[in-house]
């Protein structure tokens, strides 16, 4: 038996990728990816808004630094390097075939394919169906790190909650395992510890970290979860700590792409780019255009991610696939 990951956490029906091709973005580079417009009624007409100015939420202040990340799906070639990177950088436990079966892998970040099809848009059964040449989208999703984070205001115990820059953290000596932050999450990234992996003998065979020598590869900077508590990305929040402190004695600021997270680091065609907002001069800052490329993945929920991915441009004449 094969044991996968593929459909596990889908977030299907929506418009998750987009794609367009290089002759449709060279006349208009916002091909493929519309402004968002969502239908409102103000008691006396209706008329369509932007998500966010249809808002509830009080915006959270980010006086020093304000992270994020950008995912360019042209660049991406879904090699799982930045999965196993992840993997090793954060302790996430090795829990084997038995458990993904399960649906309880503990990846904090995975890779999600997506596959075009030569039925027409809106045919669902037909799009079931192989194509006879398909193309595919590779498209890595961790934790988007909402300024509007619905696991936040679930949480009844507040393990999850928002730094002051911009980070949704987790607090895990605080977490009583409710896993009503997992059931709110739109992304599908919050993981769950169902054992004690570390030391479960079930485990033995498949984790590494139950031998003594094996526990030499844990990273000494990143706490091992225990049984019974949510998990995600932190976007390497141990690496953001280190780089700071080391600026703070330096007396200096901190340099654009000095910091890595280990996801960016180990991306072999530099599909992951992580910097400050807040800084004008960070390629970040640069590479965020809403009227172009760039895009939130679920954009209409007005989360407000601070990760966005870059639209895939196809270099191919116009035709009918959809993904």
């Amino acid at each position: 038996m094969l044991a996968a990951t593929q459909l596990h956490h889908t977030m299907m029906g929506r418009a998750i990728v987009k794609e367009t091709t290089l002759e449709d973005y060279i006349k208009k580079p916002n091909s493929g990816n519309p402004a968002l417009e969502i239908p409102v009624h103000d008691g006396k007409e209706k008329k369509k808004l932007a998500p966010e100015k249809v808002n509830l939420w009080n915006s959270f202040e980010t006086p020093n630094h304000h992270w994020g990340m950008s995912i360019d799906l042209n660049s991406c070639i879904g090699c799982g390097a930045c999965v196993v990177a992840c993997t090793a950088e954060n302790n996430v436990p090795v829990v084997g075939k038995d458990e993904i079966s399960r649906s309880r892998e503990m990846h904090w970040i995975r890779i999600d394919r997506y596959y075009t099809s030569d039925a027409k848009e809106g045919d669902l059964k037909a799009m079931e169906q192989p194509s006879d040449n398909p193309q595919v989208v590779f498209q890595p999703v961790m934790c988007q790190h909402c300024n509007h984070a619905p696991c936040e205001t679930v949480c009844p115990v507040v393990a999850t909650n928002h730094s002051s820059e911009g980070l949704n953290q987790m607090a895990y000596n605080r977490c009583i395992g409710t896993r009503y932050c997992a059931n709110n999450c739109p992304y599908k990234v919050r993981r769950f510890n169902w054992f004690e992996y570390t030391s479960n003998s079930k485990f033995t065979d498949v984790n590494p970290s139950q031998s003594e020598y094996g526990r030499m590869v844990l990273n000494p900077d990143v706490v091992v979860r225990a049984r019974g508590v949510m998990e995600k990305c932190s976007m390497c929040v141990q690496r953001i700590q280190d780089v700071k402190l080391t600026a703070k004695k330096e007396s200096r600021k901190i340099a654009d792409g000095e910091i890595k997270t280990a996801c960016s680091q180990a991306c072999p065609t530099q599909a992951i780019t992580f910097g400050d907002y807040n800084s004008s001069e960070s390629e970040i800052n640069k590479m965020w255009k809403p009227e172009e490329r760039s895009y939130h993945l679920l954009e209409e929920l007005d989360v407000q991610p601070n990760v966005f991915y870059q639209t895939k441009v196809r270099n191919t004449e116009a035709g009918n696939e959809k993904s």
